[in-house]
């Protein structure tokens, strides 16, 4: 309540200035659009430093161009064929609808969203110039110098075109045509719609990953693939270029010889192998001709295996390995699909890390390569889920997401902290999944792939879809069961998981995108919720016993409406504190005693969720009260945990009106002393049909001058709002005379005009 008045007091004070919140000036310097949560990193932001590494760690130059930052904008209709007037700037790569991209407006289905770009450029003999697109959304078409030089579709994988053609020495101009119909197209959009609710959020429009330009020879390196092969002691690569070319590969201070596009087979003898506890990565430069590019690789297998018992498990490096994870979906209050900085797109690893998880559920999305190289580097398994396909199957959605989907089966191979490919959840969209989980399995037979997540469904142990079919052609058995886990059903040659799980609502004050309303399966109090999480785990800890490879909670962060997380969507309050959950997850993730989970440990920093719980804070602030504090913070502490007038902290105000009426402002204090009263005593006196000399008596009694102007103040509102004036003119003018001064502005000018008007 005071913090809500304080920000309805700042934004009168704009508005009387003529300003608007977060409004960019006339002069086109960026400003963040107002957001109901921040994160940290937010401030850090400006379009000198937009996201400034680069962005392709398994394959760097080193001559390249950033070219994120400030561009025009445009929001025109779909049939526009390019816009007149440039109606603005916005921050690339941040998403249209983003707070961060100092925009923040929604693209509707029947508009085109227009970037431009100007920059000054000069050729060099024999070099070609690339133009490169981390992620678009959702289909986009790229002009250089009015010429268009290529185009995408899909909103989730990179893109590259050779714009040498087009360019010339000088000034040269980029213009950029996006739509993006969210869920009102055919294409795959994730957990996006334009009306987000419940479990799905605010879309993503236009660029929303790094843009970026780099020079290479006339023959250059086009992609590498990388495949370890731990039992063999070797790793395969395999440099592709436009044409068979001689390459070189440099490992180990060892230069190896070959051609492009073909299998080279690198002896990597006595391998240090990549793990969650160890993530130790090999470097690698590949060399074709005047091109040079480093990149980075992993040794480590997964695979489903009989353990000593001859129970089929999930096995990393040949060993059994239970896949202790969590559902992340990937989303940012303030940059929505785009992490605020690199820094924070770190942080969500290590936080989940410092949890005491081993494996992220990375759910419905496919981030930056730069998060894969930070859950490569930090010691992360990675269940990759496909971006499903438009629910309804309309023409055109099943073609888009198997391109989709081959795209980023190519440019993910490399990441080895990927280990599972998620085909279909929940039959959102599902379709050919023999064929589909066959192809998966063929295109990529160095991972395992799950064919359906959560197709047995439960919800309070009662089933809402199964399907005899679900875990056809795959290596795992899976099901979804909210909120307790259950184990999927055991099928021989298959691994049996748990691929959702939990969703325990914990709402923490001041820290909730959505204030009214909040999703989760179970609600809890953050006091309650590690007793609730501990019973989880210990039925977890059975399950695995009886054969379970892997289990996935949802979640570690709130999204929008849903506030479920182990931590806030502004990743400030931790619900269970890091050292609580990973004692809790100690038998099933041995190896969080290791050197690579303390190390982390130190740089992730978030409160306890105890030190925001009102009831908690108001305790302790009532201590400090009872030692003589009266600062502002005590005071209001004191009063979130104030509900009922029998508390602690409603004597408190009684005692010390002054000091409160200061904290709070003098007419929310009387106010909310009002409300107490009225529902807690004024309504039972009403019920016993007592009569005004009464009612006035006992408040005056027991409250002392607060009663006395709670009752002045009912009897008056009853009078005005029953036109009966000769008792109005008598209390309303005692209770200004009294009291006025505790009332906000309009309320006093409205029983002013009743007693002028009402002499």
């Amino acid at each position: 309540m005071i913090k809500k008045n304080k920000k309805n007091i700042c934004l009168a004070i704009m508005i009387a200035c003529g300003l608007s919140a977060g409004a960019q000036s006339q002069s086109g310097n960026y400003q963040m659009q107002q957001v109901q949560l921040q994160t940290r990193w937010a401030k850090e932001v400006s379009p000198a430093n937009a996201l400034k590494e680069y962005p392709r760690p398994q394959m760097v130059r080193g001559n390249w161009t950033n070219l994120n930052g400030l561009w025009d904008y445009a929001i025109t209709g779909k049939d526009v064929v390019q816009p007149s007037v440039f109606e603005g700037r916005i921050l690339v790569p941040f998403p249209l609808e983003s707070a961060l991209s100092g925009v923040k407006k929604a693209l509707k289905p029947d508009e085109l969203l227009w970037y431009k770009r100007r920059f000054n450029f000069k050729a060099n003999a024999g070099e070609r110039t690339m133009l490169n697109f981390g992620a678009v959304d959702y289909q986009c078409w790229v002009f250089v110098n009015g010429r268009e030089v290529g185009s995408h579709e899909g909103g989730y994988t990179a893109f590259s075109m050779d714009i040498s053609s087009a360019l010339h020495d000088g000034q040269n101009e980029i213009l950029i045509k996006v739509y993006d119909p969210s869920d009102a197209g055919y294409g795959p959009r994730g957990k996006q719609v334009l009306n987000p609710r419940s479990i799905y959020y605010t879309p993503t429009s236009g660029i929303w990953q790094t843009v970026w330009m780099e020079t290479v020879p006339a023959a250059y390196i086009e992609s590498l693939d990388i495949t370890p092969d731990i039992d063999k002691g070797l790793v395969k690569v395999k440099v592709r270029s436009a044409a068979d070319l001689p390459v070189t590969l440099a490992l180990e201070g060892k230069i190896f010889n070959g051609k492009s596009n073909q299998w080279m087979s690198i002896p990597v003898k006595h391998a240090k192998l990549w793990s969650p506890a160890s993530p130790f990565l090999y470097d690698l430069w590949a060399t074709l001709g005047k091109d040079k590019v480093k990149s980075y690789f992993g040794m480590r297998k997964v695979s489903v295996a009989k353990d000593a018992a001859g129970v089929e498990r999930i096995m990393l490096n040949n060993k059994p390995y239970y896949n202790l994870g969590t559902l992340d979906q990937g989303f940012w209050p303030d940059g929505l699909y785009t992490a605020p900085t690199d820094e924070a797109l770190a942080f969500d690893i290590k936080a989940i890390k410092a949890m005491g998880f081993n494996t992220i559920r990375k759910h419905i999305k496919v981030e930056p390569a730069r998060w894969y190289y930070h859950a490569d580097k930090l010691g992360m398994l990675v269940w990759q889920d496909f971006v499903q396909p438009n629910p309804g199957l309309p023409p055109g959605a099943k073609e888009i997401f198997e391109k989709q989907g081959a795209e980023m089966l190519s440019q993910l191979h490399n990441f080895p902290c990927i280990t599972t490919w998620v085909l279909f959840n929940e039959k959102w969209g599902a379709y050919d999944q023999a064929r589909l989980t066959s192809w998966i399995k063929n295109t990529d037979p160095s991972r395992i792939v799950n064919g359906h997540s959560g197709e047995y469904l439960y919800v309070n142990d009662k089933l809402r879809s199964e399907s005899p079919d679900a875990y056809i052609n795959a290596d795992i058995t899976d099901v979804h069961s909210y909120p307790q886990p259950m184990n999927s059903v055991k099928i021989a040659g298959k691994a049996q998981v748990c691929g959702e799980f939990g969703g325990i609502g914990v709402f923490i004050p001041d820290h909730q995108w959505n204030t009214e309303t909040a999703w989760g399966y179970v609600n809890e109090k953050p006091a309650d919720l590690k007793a609730k999480y501990a019973g989880m785990n210990a039925s977890l800890e059975k399950f695995a016993a009886q054969g379970m490879s892997g289990s996935i909670y949802t979640q570690p962060f709130d999204v929008e409406g849903e506030q479920n997380g182990l931590m806030t969507y502004d990743r400030e309050i931790v619900k269970i504190p890091f050292s609580e959950l990973r004692k809790i997850h100690t038998r099933l993730n041995p190896d969080l005693q290791s050197a690579a989970w303390m190390k982390y440990l130190k740089s992730v920093t978030a409160q306890d969720a105890d030190l925001t719980d009102p009831a908690i804070l108001s305790q302790r602030a009532l201590v400090a009260f009872e030692g003589g504090s009266r600062d502002q913070k005590t005071l209001q502490a004191v009063v979130r945990g104030v509900s009922k007038i029998a508390d602690p902290g409603f004597k408190a105000m009684l005692s010390e009106q002054e000091a409160f009426r200061s904290a709070m402002g003098r007419a929310t204090y009387s106010r909310f002393m009002y409300e107490m009263l009225f529902r807690q005593e004024i309504q039972q006196l009403f019920n016993e049909q007592k009569s005004w000399e009464q009612i006035a008596d006992h408040l005056k009694s027991h409250y002392g001058e607060v009663g006395e102007e709670t009752y002045l103040r009912i009897k008056s509102l009853g009078a005005l709002n029953g036109r009966d004036w000769a008792i109005y003119r008598d209390v309303a003018k005692v209770y200004l005379e009294k009291f006025g001064n505790n009332l906000q502005e309009n309320e006093r000018l409205m029983f002013q005009k009743a007693l002028k008007e009402n002499p």
